[in-house]
């Protein structure tokens, strides 16, 4: 892993600035055990933490994408948010063609423009963004374009007293690779695929156990439970799951179906979120769940965390703002002996 503060990856200017900055950013990394890169962010004055999480999203405001934008940047005022995350499916349909295009601006910058939502945006790729060019919205010439955009494979966020574990998923699903549809993936730098999620899954697993945080919150595109379209993403929720429970991961935190889910695990404290209501929605399908369903919602919209140290709150939003549901848990921590 490695330790990168993400202070220093919010400044804008001519492409030659950004690339100077992240060349020097790359000497100054301090390295550590694994393969995942780390960044630091600050907690509040107040010892808070707040930020909103939107899922499957870019398409050029259409969709309800800019009326979800607008309520997103009233919250996020309200809640003095300190960044977004986003589940992924950044640009539809299929991914970017490149650097240079013009879906990044028109379904990102130009949409998201409150000056709330001008905070980090840390994001993951889905598998509509591996449709397309992929390494495209890993590159820093798109923070070139918009300061704001961090978007790596995986990664970690840590916040003094929460880590968030931000994981690779589209890889683990193995029609994407067998059967794609007609759909072309970019698996480059991720083939051959049991390698890569073998590596990743080792990686996470050491993270976690040598996390110290009080939270430990894991965002990836698909989902684990769910009872929307996609339902429950066998592929990975097999070899993820075992490794989330061992090491007491408090959220689940995903995006993939295009509707708002919270779910509680029936044998871990574990809660699986969705937060994939970016824009297109509305699937008009609901299955059962073998676990307990605590909140669907069939529609457009997006998810606020306000973390402290001893505690959570969870506020689902629809697409006109309004709170659709909300969920809060606590933990007594226990100073070290």
């Amino acid at each position: 892993m490695f330790f990168i503060h993400c202070s220093s990856l919010s400044s804008s200017g001519v492409m030659a600035a950004i690339m100077h900055r992240f060349v020097a950013l790359l000497l100054l990394l301090v390295p550590c055990s694994g393969d995942v890169p780390r960044f630091e962010h600050p907690i509040k004055p107040d010892g808070s933490l707040s930020l909103l999480v939107v899922g499957d999203w870019g398409r050029k405001g259409e969709f309800n994408q800019s009326l979800v934008a607008t309520e997103m940047g009233r919250i996020g005022e309200e809640l003095d948010i300190d960044f977004v995350i986003s589940t992924g499916d950044n640009f539809y349909t299929n991914g970017l063609t490149g650097v240079d295009d013009k879906n990044f601006e028109e379904s990102f910058t130009d949409i998201y423009t409150a000056k709330s939502l001008q905070k980090q945006w840390y994001s993951v790729l889905g598998n509509h963004d591996y449709r397309g060019d992929a390494l495209a919205q890993l590159s820093p010439v798109l923070r070139s374009i918009d300061s704001r955009w961090i978007c790596l494979r995986s990664f970690i966020l840590n916040a003094e007293f929460v880590e968030f574990f931000l994981i690779d998923t589209s890889p683990f699903v193995k029609t994407y690779w067998t059967d794609p549809a007609g759909h072309h993936y970019d698996w480059r730098g991720v083939a051959p695929r049991e390698v890569y999620t073998s590596s990743l899954l080792k990686d996470l697993d050491a993270a976690l156990r040598e996390s110290t945080a009080a939270w430990k919150i894991v965002v990836g595109h698909h989902t684990l439970r769910s009872v929307s379209e996609h339902r429950d993403t066998v592929d990975l929720l097999n070899p993820l799951l075992p490794i989330l429970m061992a090491n007491g991961v408090d959220l689940y935190v995903n995006g993939h179906d295009h509707c708002l889910e919270h779910i509680s695990s029936n044998d871990s404290p574990i809660q699986y979120l969705t937060s994939g209501g970016g824009s297109k929605a509305w699937r008009g399908v609901l299955f059962p769940t073998s676990d307990k369903l605590q909140f669907f919602h069939d529609g457009q919209g997006f998810m606020s965390l306000e973390i402290r140290r001893t505690a959570i709150d969870i506020k689902f939003y629809g697409v006109l703002g309004q709170v659709l549901h909300k969920w809060s848990v606590s933990k007594e921590l226990h100073p070290a002996a």
